[in-house]
């Protein structure tokens, strides 16, 4: 996933459905990686927004551009079925992460020195 070539986010539209998975790097284990969740990402008019709907660690939050092949991702980890809080909302709830694109359906955030667990947090994404 990482060795792939990067491709642009200016010619497709990541609004609907996906699978998500977390993979942690580093910390408490040297590597875990979850099972296939679901995800939305949604458009409000002003950009992509994000929704991790199932498992016990969800994210929600918004997409800025920072370029051609990448984006920078500002969301809030919540548990199970606690309500996200908003970003800005302290360190241990608020994720920023970059996120890249490999193929019209395959993408990821890359989450550095998230609060929790490991040293780097990578939720893929495929359809």
């Amino acid at each position: 996933m990482l060795a792939k070539p990067l491709v642009s986010f200016s010619d497709k539209d990541l609004t609907g459905n996906w699978q998500c998975r977390t993979i942690k790097a580093g910390g408490l284990s040297p590597l875990v990686i979850y099972g296939w969740f679901k995800c939305k990402v949604s458009d409000d008019g002003s950009g992509w927004m994000l929704e991790k709907i199932t498992g016990s660690q969800r994210t929600k939050g918004r997409f800025f551009d920072d370029g051609e092949k990448r984006s920078i991702y500002l969301g809030s980890l919540s548990v199970n079925d606690d309500p996200a809080k908003p970003y800005g909302g302290g360190p241990q709830s608020d994720q920023v992460g970059y996120t890249f694109r490999n193929s019209a359906n395959e993408w990821r955030i890359e989450f550095p020195a998230p609060y929790y667990e490991s040293k780097l947090d990578i939720l893929e994404f495929k359809r």
